[in-house]
């Protein structure tokens, strides 16, 4: 994949998440709000809880932008970060993010396979 399409990728999804973000009345760029306002804004347990789950979802995706854009930066984007063997364009184009090749990913533990 080439970088332009890269970066272009990257940005989308950094675009994204950070709308995500503030809809969910997080400042992607700042100090977030306190679990505890979260809860204490949620009338129902099970509402809060979700909304903390999926604004951390949210940022551990952003944080994966990051080290894609920092991988991007120093010409190592594409490649796995446990062997260095190239990413398939399509997983690129699917999930930009992505760090290691699928057999990689499915061979980690956890990950259900």
């Amino acid at each position: 994949m080439d970088d332009t399409r890269a970066r272009q990728l990257l940005t989308q999804r950094r675009t994204d998440i950070e709308e995500q973000l503030r809809t969910a009345g997080i400042d992607p760029m700042g100090e977030d709000e306190s679990s505890t306002e979260i809860a204490d804004n949620a009338t129902d347990t099970y509402q809060a809880e979700y909304d903390e789950g999926r604004i951390q979802e949210l940022r551990d995706e952003l944080a994966a932008v990051g080290r894609a854009e920092d991988r991007l930066a120093n010409g190592t984007f594409g490649r796995s970060v446990q062997s260095g063997a190239p990413i398939p364009d399509e997983r690129l184009e699917a999930l930009p993010t992505a760090e290691r090749t699928i057999e990689e990913e499915e061979a980690l533990p956890g990950s259900g396979s």
